[in-house]
Order: C-alpha cells, then structure tokens, then sequence
C-alpha cells in the first residue's frame, strides 16, 4: 500500500512539473550572472567545470556535459534537445567489456574540452562531441553531429557537420531588407557583429549613421 502511495505522489509530482526558464546564475564561484536563463529541464553535470559568461540562453530539454571541461562565451543560445558531451563510451564500452564500470574512469580515449565562442546559436536535436571549438558567431543548424574546431562565423550543419556558409553573409543580406535596425537606433544594440582586424565591431560601428550601403 505504501509503494502504491508513493508512486502516486511520484506521478503527480511529474506531472505538474512544467518546463520553465529560470533567469539568473550563481556560478560555484559565487559570481551572479544575472542575464542568464536556464531552462529546469536542462542538466549541467561536473558544474564547477562549467566556464558560463552572461546573457546565454539555454532551453528545454538539454545536456551539458562538463566532465573535463565546458566554456559557453557570452550572448550564446543553446536551443532544445541539445547534447554537448566531453566524453563517449562508443569505444570503451567494447574494448574495457566487462570490466568498464571498474576502469573506464582512466580511459582517456573520445575525452575532451568544448568550447562555444560568443553570440553562437545551437539548433535542436544537436550534438556537439568532444575536443570541440566553435568560434564567436556562428550558427550550428538542427540536427547536426559536431565534432572539430571550425572558425568564427561558420554555418554548420549535417551529419557529420561541415562549414556549408558564413554568417556574416546571411546577416548582411538580412540588414538590406531591414534598413530600419539601423535607422531606428538599434544599430549599436545590435547583437550580430561583423569582424575586422580588431575582431568583433558592432555592425552600427560599421556602419555609421550612414545607410545607404544598406539599400
């Protein structure tokens, strides 16, 4: 009677438990990142090897795999159903067998560090396996198997992920059928920036006042 009870108390539990972003971050290190939402349905293991800048955004639904060793640089947006992984065991489980509960601790093999730059953007339903570094504004698209380092401003998509573009193109493209995000002012807020030699430069900073290579 009593297990029947706690397994009732348990399903209802769960059930009224809904997806909800939660604003705000207190690192292990006691620093607030206060422009940080993280979804309750987000899991974030090994934290304290967590490196979090702020303004990420982290939905529904994702694993966060900091074993080694994670870096998420500032203004990322990590979508839904998103694995980011710092080690596998699609090898170790055959070559330890039966012995892998016991040792695979010291298996270094398919063990890395990942790092997301700033301003990047992780389609759903992705993975993004060990040893990898994505460079400042880039796109990841759905669905996509990830595994390298790839530069700042690639799109990368498939399975497994190759560079199919440049952000820097499609962001462009977009300011010339939308002059207004520079007319109205927004220009300096915006988010989505363009590089030159001194690296990030605000895309009003490229710009000026001037849009007329807008139109």
């Amino acid at each position: 009677m009593l297990n029947r009870i706690k397994s009732y108390v348990k399903y209802q539990l769960q059930k009224s438990l809904k997806p909800e972003m939660i604003g705000g971050f207190k690192t292990l290190k006691g620093e607030n990142l206060s422009q940080v939402r993280i979804s309750n349905t987000t899991h974030i293991s090994f934290q304290h090897n967590l490196v979090l800048e702020d303004n990420v955004f982290i939905g529904h639904f994702n694993y966060i795999d900091c074993q080694v060793g994670t870096a998420i640089g500032e203004g990322t947006q990590i979508t839904n159903y998103v694995s980011i992984l710092n080690h596998s065991s699609h090898h170790s489980i055959r070559i330890l067998g039966k012995s892998y509960s016991e040792k695979h601790i010291k298996f270094k093999a398919n063990t890395g560090k990942v790092s997301l730059g700033k301003f990047v953007f992780v389609g759903p339903h992705s993975v993004i396996m060990p040893e990898s570094n994505i460079g400042d504004g880039c796109i990841i698209s759905a669905y996509s198997l990830v595994k390298g380092s790839f530069p700042a401003y690639s799109i990368i998509k498939g399975n497994p992920a190759v560079i199919v573009g440049d952000t820097r193109v499609i962001d462009e493209e977009f300011l010339q059928k939308n002059p207004e995000l520079i007319k109205e002012g927004i220009k300096r807020e915006v988010s989505i920036c363009f590089s030159d030699l001194r690296g990030f430069t605000p895309l009003g900073e490229s710009f000026g006042d001037d849009v007329k290579g807008l139109t």
